[in-house]
């Protein structure tokens, strides 16, 4: 568990324990996810949300805002006070003075603010008190691009823009953002790009592809991902081929149209539009995963382990646990984007999850002091990383951690000397020394002891072991040889005792 975590629990009752995010004192209840009963498969949970839940009804109101490139986005508000009073057509939008927290969403790939689970999200968080804002991506919303670029999983110039905007509009209000799939890799990745610099201070990235390298093998691994990766090729295909006139670096059309997979649509748009030489090289530059060392902000990560769009095996866990900031929620069921939840299943449980965490952000001062306090958290290790090696060697072959922190020398000092209490071995200062045992002092002269014989021979066999990498099997290969003919000559001694036994008896009359 993260030390922010840690913190945030301790004053305002947050935790996340077993992908169930529980909160103390500020909400009633708590987080456990629990599946809806029907609906127990990750295949029903992700198809039944597009194809079968009834959408709730969201009025938006919408902001044209053009980027520096000349791309026009489309961003659709929901503000608290629309769900409480009659939608007024031609209203003035959100005042630039409001001080009511905004939440910006970051849709998934084809996804716009018509999509079902934006819409549970936005009215959700919308009858929670907060202003809702969804970024339509380009060419998205019922709106033609108007430059000659599409958005990507790495494409973070237009959130970044956006964000900029939002603060310098509503500079009262506290800013948050929550990114769904896609969406979630986009946010994860700008955020690691501006470190302390972005003006969000809280944000919520759910079922995040992380790894693109990985997840384009597994959608093709087992043949019941593989209608997925059809749906979503056929879906990019489709938002292409309505820009088709735009697009004018786009010339293999033919191509194009005989798109049925993720990849396809990469090889011959994605690539060509963001100038990459192969598709491998587009998925390691796109993927999130190499920059959640850098979120400085608090973000909460969920997914599910039985995600059949996004593999469990692109979750960056080591990362997540090395970064404070990072709080990662795994569900063992799910689906992608799924979790749905109660026996009519008219609930997303990601939803009201992220309602709480956010909930807690904005109460709590800890958010503005944590990002402050952040700008060089992840310095130090690196740098021990840089200037010291990972293990020490003792003389007795073990391996033993290394730092350089002064109370992790003690500490490894320590540890020594217990551990060669009869050894007369002791480090100092990162080298290894021997010592006569305090605890028994004898006369090097008199009686050797078996630990001065030992030592000797271990050192020897250490430093010849350590020479090269073929050094072991080479010992082992000497000692088989060496064994070997001594071992046959039993073995025949053996067997020719019990051959002449055996003809002895068959003589006794």
């Amino acid at each position: 568990m993260s030390n922010w975590l840690k913190m945030t629990n301790a004053e305002d009752g947050i935790r996340v324990v077993n992908g169930r995010v529980q909160q103390e004192h500020k909400c009633n209840g708590t987080s456990l996810f629990s599946s809806t009963p029907w609906l127990c498969s990750p295949h029903l949970q992700t198809v039944f949300l597009q194809l079968f839940e009834r959408i709730p009804a969201c009025n938006y109101q919408r902001q044209i805002f053009k980027t520096t490139d000349g791309e026009t986005i489309a961003l659709d508000w929901l503000r608290n006070v629309d769900v409480k009073k009659t939608y007024k057509e031609g209203s003035d939008g959100v005042p630039s003075d409001d001080k009511t927290p905004i939440i910006l969403v970051i849709p998934g790939s084809t996804s716009d603010s018509n999509s079902a689970y934006v819409k549970h999200l936005a009215l959700t968080m919308t009858k929670s008190g907060w202003n809702v804002v969804v970024s339509n991506h380009r060419g998205l919303g019922g709106l033609s691009i108007t430059s000659d670029c599409l958005y990507n999983p790495g494409w973070t110039e237009d959130v970044r823009e956006i964000i900029d905007h939002l603060h310098t509009q509503y500079a009262q209000a506290p800013l948050f953002a929550v990114g769904t799939s896609i969406g979630a890799n986009i946010l994860v990745k700008y955020l690691g790009e501006e470190g302390v610099n972005t003006a969000i201070v809280g944000a919520v990235a759910i079922c995040s592809p992380w790894d693109f390298l990985i997840g384009d093998w597994f959608i093709k691994r087992k043949l019941v991902q593989r209608p997925y990766d059809r749906a979503l090729g056929i879906g990019l295909k489709n938002y292409v081929e309505l820009h088709q006139s735009i697009l004018p670096r786009l010339t293999d059309w033919k191509s194009i149209s005989k798109i049925n997979c993720i990849r396809d649509f990469d090889k011959h748009v994605s690539c060509v539009l963001a100038n990459y030489e192969t598709v491998d090289t587009y998925y390691r530059k796109v993927s999130c995963s190499s920059y959640v060392l850098n979120v400085r902000v608090p973000l909460l990560c969920i997914s599910a382990l039985d995600d059949p769009v996004c593999s469990r095996e692109t979750i960056p866990w080591d990362e997540c646990r090395a970064n404070k900031n990072v709080v990662l929620a795994t569900t063992q069921h799910g689906g992608h984007l799924g979790h749905i939840e109660g026996m009519m299943a008219k609930s997303l449980w990601w939803v009201r999850a992220a309602d709480e965490f956010l909930c807690v952000l904005n109460s709590s001062s800890l958010i503005y002091r944590e990002k402050i306090q952040n700008t060089t958290v992840l310095d130090s290790p690196a740098k021990s990383i840089d200037q010291a090696p990972y293990v020490s060697i003792r003389e007795d072959g073990l391996v033993t951690a290394f730092s350089n922190d002064p109370s992790d020398e003690i500490g490894n000092e320590q540890l020594a000397k217990d551990d060669k209490a009869g050894d007369g071995i002791r480090v100092d200062n990162g080298t290894v020394q021997q010592e006569p045992n305090a605890a028994t002092q004898f006369d090097p002269v008199c009686v050797p002891t078996i630990n001065a014989v030992m030592v000797p021979v271990k050192n020897c066999l250490n430093q010849l072991s350590r020479r090269s990498k073929m050094s072991m099997w080479a010992l082992a290969c000497v000692a088989i040889t060496m064994t070997w003919p001594i071992l046959g000559l039993l073995f025949f001694k053996r067997k020719r005792r019990h051959t002449f036994s055996s003809s002895s008896a068959k003589r006794w009359p």
